[in-house]
């Protein structure tokens, strides 16, 4: 399990990011004391450190100097103060990328998800692919839309894999039905038209209205 250090002064943002990423399957701490940043990170010992700018006794470049000077640990910055001359003086001081306040936890997610695999080759690491703050985990074919998971069939999971892959292109109704079956041969056409009622009603309840478009004679699209 990945473990994230999160040093954040903001206590509602705190318990959001601690609670989201832990949905994810990531093993996270917050810091408790903002005099000691350096002690919790040491004793911790994260493969992740997503740091606040404004925080009480120093500030965020003011830790992630203390780190940079005992860890090569990817550092991500949070932070509203997000203007060209705090994001360079971020990069300049060792962090490895910067996200701006206030931010969607499935972007943040999919951030974090891209610096751990740029720094480290974990094989057991979380796969998923993400659109328009709908996130698709490969792992355990489940779906995540403002902090809902919801679990998947089998097709239901297989459709929106092929569609997300291709999204902002029109995917065949043959593309799909031989992504399900293995073959568009003896495969009654109205079979596919039940997967994807089913998984538009699905997708609807959570709040996903239109995320799937019927391109007529052509296919389906993810836009």
């Amino acid at each position: 399990m990945n473990k994230i250090f999160l040093v954040e002064d903001d206590p509602v943002i705190s318990k959001a990011v601690v609670n989201h990423l832990t949905m994810w399957g990531y093993e996270i701490k917050a810091a408790v004391d903002f005099g000691r940043v350096l002690e919790e990170f040491l004793a911790f010992d994260p493969q992740l450190v997503l740091l606040d700018i404004g925080l009480p006794h120093y500030n965020g470049y003011h830790w992630c100097e203390e780190i940079r000077r005992r860890s090569k640990v990817p550092v991500v910055f949070l932070s509203s103060a997000s203007d060209n001359m705090n994001i360079i003086t971020a990069m300049n001081l060792g962090g490895d990328d910067f996200i701006a306040k206030p931010f969607d936890l499935s972007v943040l997610t999919a951030k974090v998800q891209a610096v751990l695999r740029r720094a480290y080759s974990f094989q057991n690491s979380i796969n998923f692919i993400e659109h328009g703050g709908v996130m698709l985990n490969l792992s355990d074919a489940s779906l995540t839309f403002q902090d809902r998971k919801l679990d998947l069939t089998k097709n239901d999971f297989k459709i929106l894999q092929i569609l997300m892959e291709n999204a902002g292109h029109v995917v065949s109704r043959s593309d799909i039905m031989t992504r399900l079956w293995e073959s568009d041969s003896f495969i009654d056409d109205n079979t596919l038209t039940v997967n994807m009622t089913r998984l538009r009603k699905k997708l609807e309840e959570a709040g996903m209205r239109d995320f799937v478009v019927t391109k007529k004679g052509l296919g389906y699209l993810i836009p």
